[in-house]
This record gives C-alpha cells, sequence and structure tokens, in this order.
C-alpha cells in the first residue's frame, strides 16, 4: 500500500472536460496510491449515470484504475472505524467510510475536493490537489 489514498470526487475528475483537473488528476494517480472497493462503486454509478458510459467503458477504466492502485476491501472494521470518523468529524456517512479505508491502507494523505482540505484526522491530512496555491 502506498501513503497516498483518492476520493472518488478526485478520480471523477479523469472523465472531465476541464482539461487542468484531468491533467491533475492523472498525474497524481500515475504515482501511484490506493482506493478502496467503495471508490471503484462510486466511480461506476457516477460514470454510468452523469457520464453515460457504457458498461465496457467503465470496466476498462475501473481496470485501469485497479492496475494503477492498490484496492481495499470493505471491511466491518473499516464499517467500524468510519463510525468513530462520524463520531469525530460529523462527516457523512460515505465520506466516513473513505476515511477509515484511507486510515486502514496506512494512508497519509487523502486527496478529495469535498472534504476540509488541511484537516488532519487520526494522521491522515486531507488534500484537494486542485486548489490554486
Amino acid at each position: 500500500m502506498t501513503d497516498r489514498f483518492f476520493d472518488t470526487n478526485v478520480l471523477l475528475y479523469l472523465l472531465s472536460p476541464d482539461r487542468r483537473k484531468a491533467e491533475i488528476a492523472r498525474t497524481l494517480v500515475a504515482r501511484g496510491g490506493t482506493i478502496s472497493v467503495q471508490v471503484l462503486g462510486e466511480l461506476t454509478n457516477v460514470a454510468r449515470r452523469k457520464a453515460g458510459l457504457e458498461i465496457d467503458e467503465i470496466a476498462a477504466l475501473t481496470g485501469t484504475l485497479r492496475d494503477l492502485l492498490d484496492v481495499v476491501p470493505m471491511t466491518e472494521e473499516i464499517f467500524d472505524g468510519a463510525l468513530q470518523v462520524a463520531r469525530q468529524t460529523g462527516y457523512a456517512t460515505f465520506d466516513c467510510l473513505i476515511v477509515s479505508a484511507a486510515l486502514s491502507s496506512g494512508a497519509r494523505s487523502l486527496y478529495t475536493e469535498d472534504m476540509q482540505a488541511g484537516r488532519e484526522i487520526g494522521g491522515l491530512k486531507l488534500i484537494n490537489p486542485f486548489e490554486e496555491r
């Protein structure tokens, strides 16, 4: 496992017409990292519903991501950890599951666009890779 974990919202920019954000997402993924099965499921849902991708296109995309990134399964321990994260942060359930999966993978950074950039949760730093510096 690597020390970088990806939230679904960052990976969705791989499909975006926003060239700057798409390039940032491609560069980060090329460096490696970790995702969870939940991220693959969320990506599949949005790719079908909003991007209009066919199942074969989604299978190719998720296959490439699985080749480039480590994938952690959803476990009862991750679920229990998500409840702890929810108590601590008040985040939405699915965000807490991603944070918990990132923590369980040993990641030190979580690339996310939706959570509070700069915040640390249990040694995990939340980073918005698209913020202008």
